[in-house]
């Protein structure tokens, strides 16, 4: 599997069909990048996520936080969060985001991974509480994680790393026909924080 080329071109798409992803890189110098990955752990309310699998109750390891304009509900791996009102510092980084990239969002689900054993299994962020094709922007801060993404009928695949204060947009057919995940790895043994920027359908809930 080839890692795309970290010289990136923001207006290029990382996918070569059915869906698009622009990588912006990083979007702020490593001092800024490492203030706010410490405010974000000091200051957002990090609960370990839940998910109901074969009807049992599943806690991870890895903790989640979800924010938004208003108390959205949002309902994924069959359990529901309710949005918790923005702080000061994740509205910096949502005009940020929205500045960078022309996208506009109303929600942040944030998550952190306490050491590369932390990961995420193949999914796609489909659910029925977002806007249907909608941009979904992924900030990422602290370690360097590799991120992957796997096309749903041919399973073929393409990846890259993204470093502390790096931007990625994942949006169009992108989560109809690629499924991505975060991978496991013994290399890295800091946390990293990752905050994916929604836009939930208000007519929806």
């Amino acid at each position: 599997m080839d890692l795309f080329s970290q010289l990136n071109d923001p207006t290029e798409n990382l996918l070569p069909y059915q869906g698009m992803v622009n990588y912006y890189g990083s979007i702020m110098d490593h001092k800024l990048a490492d203030q706010y990955f410490q405010i974000l752990m000091d200051s957002i309310a990090w609960q370990n996520d839940q998910a109901i699998i074969f009807g049992k109750l599943i806690t991870t390891k890895r903790e989640v936080a979800w924010y938004g304009d208003r108390n959205f509900p949002y309902s994924y791996s069959n359990t529901t969060k309710t949005a918790l009102p923005w702080t000061k510092e994740l509205l910096e980084l949502k005009t940020l985001v929205e500045s960078t990239s022309g996208e506009s969002f109303n929600s942040c689900l944030l998550n952190l991974y306490h050491d590369g054993s932390q990961s995420m299994a193949w999914h796609s962020d489909a659910e029925k509480d977002l806007k249907k094709n909608g941009a979904i922007a992924s900030l990422s801060f602290g370690a360097n994680r590799k991120f992957a993404f796997k096309h749903k009928a041919t399973k073929e695949k393409r990846a890259l790393y993204l470093p502390s204060g790096s931007l990625l947009i994942m949006k169009g057919e992108t989560q109809q026909h690629w499924l991505h995940r975060l991978p496991p790895t013994k290399k890295v043994q800091t946390p990293r924080i990752n905050l994916t920027f929604r836009t939930i359908d208000s007519s929806k809930s």
